[in-house]
């Protein structure tokens, strides 16, 4: 993130900003245990769409490093980027062949991915001036 472009940011878009990457961090980092360790719940949704073991390690892997672009500044909007592009599909897989509730779970994990869509949507548009090459041109 260039300085200008954060300073430029009123002290409350500052807060609200760090506020909402802190959120989606958290809910994209505390989703790994359970995919790298290959717990029952997430073996039967990759199954379920057809991309078990690649895609439960390869969204884990971006979840990874979409949760820590969003704490370097430069990258902030990047980060942003790939948390939206892989929640997008989970919540593709979710409309399409999971359904919104998994395993009695009440929704709880398709409210998680709107929650990361919707706040990884705001910190991409807060920061869109951020983008490395053509943020300056927005």
């Amino acid at each position: 993130m260039s300085s200008t472009a954060y300073q430029s940011l009123s002290g409350s878009l500052r807060v609200a900003s760090w506020v909402v990457r802190v959120i989606v961090a958290i809910i994209l980092l505390q989703t790994l245990f359970f995919k790298f360790s290959g717990a029952p719940e997430s073996v039967y949704i990759f199954e379920t769409v057809g991309q078990e073991p690649w895609g439960r390690y390869g969204s884990g892997v971006v979840e990874l490093i979409a949760a820590v672009l969003l704490f370097v500044p430069a990258l902030v909007p990047v980060g942003a980027g790939l948390a939206l592009g892989v929640i997008s599909g989970a919540i593709f897989f979710h409309i399409t062949k999971l359904g919104i509730v998994i395993q009695d779970d009440g929704g709880l994990l398709f409210g998680l991915a709107v929650v990361v869509w919707l706040g990884s949507a705001f910190i991409a548009w807060l920061h869109r001036k951020d983008l490395p090459v053509i943020g300056s041109k927005l």
